[in-house]
């Protein structure tokens, strides 16, 4: 099974304070790192800035992350999205490539939980 995290979940586990930490030790303790992070989420999650971005990149340097993104998963989000009639793009690209059997790890329950409702067995987790 794979773990998926948003743009927010990342931010979380960036943030380095103590519910983060217990978060990031459970996650490896569970078998569930490292997790996939999709490159467009790198958008959402980083400013562009070495100095304000350290912390993300030190923790995006553990994950695996994905550069190449097929035309059925985004072709499968696109469906998705209409479907929820909610959720961004990116959001939609995170539920598509977490199909079957994958979870997602989001900070943005509301719009992942409406795409995922439509998608083949994949769990949501919030922060």
């Amino acid at each position: 099974m794979a773990l998926l995290l948003d743009s927010g979940a990342v931010s979380f586990l960036a943030s380095r304070n103590q519910r983060a930490g217990a978060l990031l030790g459970a996650l490896q303790h569970e078998g569930l790192w490292p997790p996939v992070v999709l490159s467009p989420v790198l958008v959402e999650c980083l400013q562009g800035d070495s100095g304000r971005d350290a912390n993300a990149n030190r923790l995006l340097k553990s994950c695996d992350i994905v550069t190449d993104i097929d035309e059925a998963v985004a072709r499968r989000a696109a469906r998705l999205r209409a479907r929820a009639r909610r959720g961004s793009a990116i959001d939609a690209l995170i539920v598509a490539y977490a199909e079957p059997a994958g979870s997602v790890l989001t900070g943005d329950s509301a719009d992942i939980t409406a795409l995922a409702a439509n998608a083949r067995d994949v769990q949501v987790e919030r922060i």
